[in-house]
This record gives C-alpha cells, structure tokens and sequence, in this order.
C-alpha cells in the first residue's frame, strides 16, 4: 500500500463511450495533462460518470446513486478516492469514507470504475500511488473523443 506522500492527485480527463462495445474507457490525467493512462470500464459505470458530468438524473436511482445514498444515510461521506495498486493488468482502488467531523471511517476495496462512478457525485479527490501513475502513464493519453 502506497504512503500518503507517494499519493499524486489525478482527473478525470475524459469518458470514451463507444457503441456496440461491452467495454468503454476513462482517462485518469495528473491535472498539468502531462500523465495519464486508460481504465477499461463497464457500460453501466461508464453510462453513470457520463450522467454525473452531465448532469443527468434517470426518474428513479440507479445502483451507483442508491450506494452513494446509502452512505449519506449512514452519517459517512466520501473522503476521496485511491487508485492504490495495478498488478496483471488490473487496476485497484480504495473509496475511503468519512464521518461528519472528517474523520476517515472507512477504507474500501473497490473497482476503480465504480470508486471513479461514486466519487464524481460527492466531487471528492482522485489520487493515484506514484508507482501505479509511474507503470500505466501513456505519452498518448488515448484515441481522440468521439
């Protein structure tokens, strides 16, 4: 597990939805743009960061929303989230909680796509540790937008 000043703080750079795919893509940048890197994601958390970048709100809550719901409910919020590890290709994250008096509750092993999908709402920090930002950083950050 990576050290607090290992942690580098990270975006969202952008959502690459393409139709007919089983699989859609993030790209996570450090906020100068120099680095970034691609996250393989599902359609429906892919379809929900789009929804919270655009505002969006379906007529009842969808499963990210209900869990992000369920937090608020149980008197925690989200602190932040930390892409901590990548081994075989695999991303890893944490979504870490806090109470109402800021105090870290909560470290929960989560899938970066769903950590990514529940932090846009509570528009916390995005952090990655410096070895998995150092493994994954691309020159080219991705195809162009569609």
């Amino acid at each position: 597990m990576s050290t607090e000043s290992e942690m580098i703080p990270v975006r969202l750079g952008r959502i690459v939805i393409q139709d007919g795919l089983s699989h859609q893509y993030i790209y996570i940048n450090e906020p100068d743009g120099k680095r970034g890197f691609p996250i393989v994601i599902g359609n429906s958390e892919a379809d929900e960061i789009s929804r919270v970048v655009h505002k969006e709100e379906p007529p009842r809550p969808l499963t990210h929303k209900l869990c992000y719901d369920a937090i608020g409910a149980l008197g925690a919020k989200i602190q932040r989230i930390d892409i901590v590890d990548l081994t075989d290709n695999t991303f890893f994250a944490k979504l870490v909680l806090e109470d109402k008096d800021g105090n870290t509750v909560a470290s929960i092993d989560a899938r970066p796509s769903d950590a990514i999908a529940l932090g846009m709402r509570s528009a916390c920090p995005i952090r990655v540790a410096k070895h998995v930002l150092d493994q994954a950083a691309v020159a080219d950050n991705g195809p162009p937008e569609e």
